[in-house]
């Protein structure tokens, strides 16, 4: 019986295959916690106000890259180089969904629009994270090796969707509702399609290190094709509604500390 916790299970087992999927991991957090980084250096004047936010969730995300590093030398295992086509961040960037490295990269302000756009393309990755790391939560929570890295993370990303939600609606108020749910599902059909090569292609990595089956390879690439065409046909639209959260100032406040990781 094929299922997502027996599938993980395998993964995290697997010295080789543990080590991919951390090196993945923690690559796609660093890029994250630098492009925040970026991003509140260079906020507008207008949107000041969102600089310490920017700045935690920068914070944030580098935490990650740190506890997923820290996972590894806990097994004794040094990173690998990340395969470019598993490469969720560059890859989405390379569809011209969030902000440019290149534009990041010159100490010019950015302008309003490229704060919504940030915002938009956080709304939607943040979703997919927080879906997934409630996954991981559910079946490896308790897990004495990775629970609780798992649970902290998890909380993470629920606090970046919460103040994701929040800004975009206050932008929403303040006249650029069009804007943003325009940009929302242009990111959230463009998400779903490197979503589904990204998950193809770590499978395909994973398959060769644990050797499965042809009929395993293929089940597995026909469920990740199958979860595609039900984003495609309306299952994005979780991925750009707009609601209040329940968790109000979710990134207020200073980074939760991770001494355990360092």
């Amino acid at each position: 019986m094929l299922s997502a916790k027996r599938l993980f299970q395998e993964i995290i087992d697997n010295d080789e295959s543990f080590r991919l999927f951390c090196s993945i991991a923690a690559s796609g957090e660093a890029q994250g916690g630098w492009e925040n980084g970026r991003i509140a250096a260079l906020v507008p004047e207008s949107q000041r106000a969102l600089a310490p936010k920017i700045t935690r969730h920068g914070a944030d995300e580098d935490k990650h890259g740190r506890i997923f590093n820290a996972l590894l030398r806990r097994r004794g295992l040094e990173p690998v180089e990340v395969p470019s086509e598993t490469d969720y961040t560059m890859l989405l960037e390379a569809r011209g969904i969030g902000l440019a490295h290149d534009k990041l990269r010159r100490d010019e302000p950015l302008i309003e629009h490229d704060i919504i756009t940030y915002l938009v393309h956080s709304r939607v990755t943040e979703q997919r994270a927080s879906a997934q790391m409630a996954m991981l939560c559910r079946y490896f929570g308790d897990d004495p090796l990775v629970g609780r890295a798992v649970r902290m993370i998890s909380n993470d990303e629920d606090n970046h969707l919460a103040y994701c939600h929040e800004e975009l609606l206050r932008l929403a108020a303040a006249g650029h509702g069009r804007t943003i749910q325009r940009a929302l599902k242009e990111c959230a059909l463009v998400e779903a399609r490197v979503h589904r090569d990204v998950s193809l292609a770590v499978m395909a990595h994973m398959g060769r290190i644990l050797g499965w089956s042809m009929a395993r390879a293929a089940l597995l690439a026909a469920g990740i094709h199958a979860l595609y065409l039900f984003e495609w046909l309306g299952g994005w639209r979780r991925m750009v509604a707009l609601r209040m959260p329940e968790r109000r100032d979710a990134l207020g406040g200073r980074a939760t500390p991770a001494p355990e990781f360092a």
